[in-house]
């Protein structure tokens, strides 16, 4: 319960909607946050498997996890104005990390991948619609045509690149294709990539 709005002694009239203190939930606590249009799918075809999604709470910075929690549903409707649709998680939130109407930023996990190829996102250049790496072979850089997937913590899935192979992450200026090169980087490797939807909300 909030602070009281009336105090004894006040004058009130009978007529007037007078609220005498807002009651809010702590625990547990929803959070409704907005995810692109663009995203709606595959959200959309996980829950329709029942699965359980889960929902990360960052602080404004998005840097410090405040919370954990899980999807709960989807509004009925997109917003036009914003290409957005809302979604609500819920929040056990015996610590009361939450407050109502806190800012916060959610990271919302669709979907983990098993046994993907990743190299920093760094890596990947751009020509036009094509996304292609420099692959370093015999101390020469080859250029190699990649699709790009999912992204997270600076690290991208892709197509097209094995286990083992070494990619060029710096002095893209000076490589071009069949260039000789000292090669000193961190091979490609496979491991889980997370496919996640990030958003800002209030509870």
């Amino acid at each position: 319960m909030g602070l009281r709005l009336v105090d004894p002694g006040n004058v009130v009239q009978s007529s007037a909607a007078g609220t005498l203190a807002v009651i809010a939930q702590l625990d547990p606590i929803t959070v409704v946050f907005t995810i692109p249009e663009d995203s709606l799918g595959p959200v959309a075809a996980r829950l329709r498997k029942k699965a359980t999604l889960a929902v990360d709470a960052f602080d404004r910075t998005a840097q410090t996890k405040i919370a954990s929690g899980k999807l709960l549903t989807l509004d009925n409707q997109i917003d036009t104005t914003t290409g957005t649709v809302k979604a609500r998680a819920v929040f056990s939130n015996k610590n009361d990390a939450l407050f109502p109407n806190q800012f916060v930023n959610t990271r919302l996990l669709v979907n983990t991948l098993q046994g993907v190829t990743l190299i920093p996102a760094s890596a990947i250049q751009q020509n036009g619609q094509a996304s292609f790496v420099y692959v370093i072979q015999n101390n020469i850089a080859h250029i190699r045509s990649v699709k790009p997937g999912v992204t997270d913590a600076g690290l991208t899935q892709v197509d097209d690149i094995d286990p083992g192979d070494v990619v060029a992450n710096s002095s893209f200026d000076k490589l071009q294709d069949n260039t000789a090169v000292t090669a000193s980087a961190k091979p490609a490797s496979t491991k889980p990539a997370a496919a996640s939807t990030p958003g800002s909300s209030a509870p």
